[in-house]
């Protein structure tokens, strides 16, 4: 009887910290975008340098997360169709509760090398940027288009843990829609995959 007291004193002290993650709305304009982060090359960069006149998309990713190793080809090639697109593209790490271990600034160069990533993958200390676009997942995409604003949020598409059954790519289509000047026809889809790992 202890032991579930203790759980439920638990849940309900933790609960709040989730309900304060409020996603950023569709039609936002891009937040924190002049902060500047510690990218693997070692250089600081901000949203704003990102940002080209076609847009930007931020992906907020890890290095372990199982999910994010179930859409590592996903990301590459979403990376590079927004870079032929003229779109900025940035990966951030936010687990800052992952950062003494495997999240470390180290294990991150390590991981894009391997990835052979062509876009910045930087620091998100504190969990800053997290924070102000309601991030709570990996990996969790944000497009804005060319004013700006937030025109898509959500998955890759709609199969995250399988690459053989995905019927939707939302990221994909959503990016070509705001490059033909339409309404982005979906706008949201749910993230799946890892926590983000704030510190406590």
């Amino acid at each position: 009887m202890k032991l579930i007291f203790t759980i439920f004193i638990t849940l309900i002290t933790i609960q709040p910290l989730w309900a304060q993650i409020t996603p950023l709305a569709i039609g936002s304009s891009i937040p924190k975008s002049e902060i500047r982060m510690k990218d693997v090359s070692g250089k600081l960069v901000s949203l704003s340098d990102i940002r080209t006149s076609n847009g930007l998309l931020v992906m907020f990713s890890c290095n372990t997360c199982p999910y994010v190793e179930k859409n590592q080809s996903r990301t590459r090639a979403i990376g590079s169709l927004a870079q032929e697109k003229g779109i900025g593209f940035i990966v951030l790490n936010s687990n800052e509760g992952s950062r003494d271990s495997d999240d470390s600034y180290k294990d991150m160069q390590q991981y894009a090398r391997a990835q052979q990533y062509a876009w910045p993958y930087t620091i998100d200390s504190k969990n800053e940027l997290a924070d102000a676009f309601g991030a709570s997942r990996t990996p969790e995409c944000f497009l804005f288009d060319a004013n700006g604003k937030l025109v898509y949020h959500g998955a890759i598409d709609d199969n995250p843990a399988d690459l053989t059954k995905i019927k939707r790519k939302h990221l994909e289509l959503a990016i070509l829609e705001v490059m033909e000047g339409k309404e982005v026809s979906v706008k949201y889809s749910r993230s799946v995959g890892c926590s983000i790992k704030r510190k406590s």
